[in-house]
C-alpha cells in the first residue's frame, strides 16, 4: 500500500495495520534485547517511558520510515511522548477492555496517533488487537471504571455498548505494525497460545497538543521544529539502564499514571 492510501484508509477507518518495518530476522534481535534485560532487572511490561531506559525501543520508535507514516498522519512536527512494551506471557489471562485511548490523557486535541509493533506474532490466538472501523469519527463514548485485575489498562476504563461484529482483527507478524486514532475503539483477548505475545506501543503528538492535566507532562522532538514548548524534555537512553535514567524513568512513570487517573 501506497503511503497516500494508507493516509486515506486511517482517516476513513481510525486505523491503519499490517505495515512491515523490520524483517523478522531485526523483529527477533530487538526481542532479545528485550529478553536480556528482562533477565537482569525483571518485569518491562508496562513500563512508562522505556525508551529513556533503553535504546532499542528508541530506535524502533524514531525509525525513519515509522516517523514517515507518523507524518502522514498528524503532520510534520512530531513529539515522542511515550514508548511501552506491552507483553501478554502465554495462557494467561491478560486483556485489554474496549477502550478508546484519549479519553483519560489530558490532551487539548486529537492530532495524536499510536503505533504498535509486534515483535512476536500478534494473532487471534495470541490476544492481537480488534478495532472497530470507524469509530474514531463518533468522538468520545461513556467509559466505566473496572477492577478487573487481568486488565491490562490502569483503570481498567471500559466502553460497554460494542457491536463486537463490526470489529476487525490486527493479526501482525514481527516487524509489521498497525497504526491507531486516540478514539478509535479496540480492545484484545488473553494470549491463549504457547509463546509471548510482545508488542511496542508508542504515542506520538503534534506539537501544538497541550496537556490539560498538569504542567509536567514531557516529551521528545522526534521531527521538525516545536514552536510551543508545552512539554518537559525526555532525555532517550544514550546507554542501557543508566543509574540516573532508571531513577528519572521511575519518576515519569507515576507523574504519567497520576495524569491518566486525574479527572479532567
Amino acid at each position: 500500500m501506497q503511503y497516500q492510501d494508507l493516509q486515506k484508509s486511517f482517516h476513513q477507518n481510525g486505523f491503519i495495520s499490517g505495515i512491515r518495518f523490520l524483517e523478522a530476522e531485526e523483529a527477533l534481535k530487538h526481542r532479545q534485547q528485550l529478553e536480556h534485560f528482562e533477565a537482569q532487572y525483571g518485569e518491562l511490561h508496562y513500563k512508562t517511558k522505556i525508551h529513556t531506559l533503553m535504546r532499542s525501543p528508541y530506535e524502533l520508535a524514531t525509525h525513519p520510515h515509522v516517523l514517515d507514516v507518523v507524518e502522514l498522519l498528524i503532520g510534520k512536527n512530531i513529539l515522542l511522548h511515550n514508548v511501552t512494551y506491552i507483553i501478554k506471557e502465554p495462557r494467561t489471562p491478560s486483556h485489554v477492555s474496549w477502550h478508546q485511548d484519549l479519553t483519560y490523557w489530558g490532551f487539548s486535541n486529537d492530532k495524536q496517533v499510536s503505533m504498535w509493533m509486534a515483535l512476536s506474532p500478534a494473532t487471534e490466538l495470541s490476544g492481537c488487537m480488534k478495532m472497530i472501523p470507524g469509530s474514531h469519527s463518533k468522538g468520545q463514548k461513556s467509559h466505566i471504571i473496572t477492577d478487573d485485575e487481568s486488565n491490562v489498562l490502569y483503570s481498567g476504563q471500559t466502553v460497554t455498548d460494542v457491536d463486537e461484529s463490526m470489529a476487525t482483527l490486527c493479526s501482525l507478524n514481527p516487524g509489521e505494525a498497525s497504526f491507531h486514532h486516540g478514539w478509535t475503539l479496540h480492545s484484545s483477548m488473553p494470549n491463549q497460545s504457547d509463546d509471548r505475545r510482545i508488542g511496542l506501543n508508542v504515542q506520538y503528538l503534534a506539537t501544538d497538543v497541550m496537556q490539560t492535566k498538569n504542567d509536567s507532562d514531557s516529551a521528545i522532538l522526534v521531527r521538525g521544529e516545536d514552536r510551543f514548548g508545552y512539554y518537559e524534555k525526555d532525555i532517550p537512553a544514550a546507554f542501557d539502564f543508566a543509574p540516573e535514567a532508571v531513577r528519572r524513568q521511575a519518576d515519569l512513570q507515576n507523574r504519567y499514571i497520576e495524569t491518566a487517573k486525574a479527572k479532567s
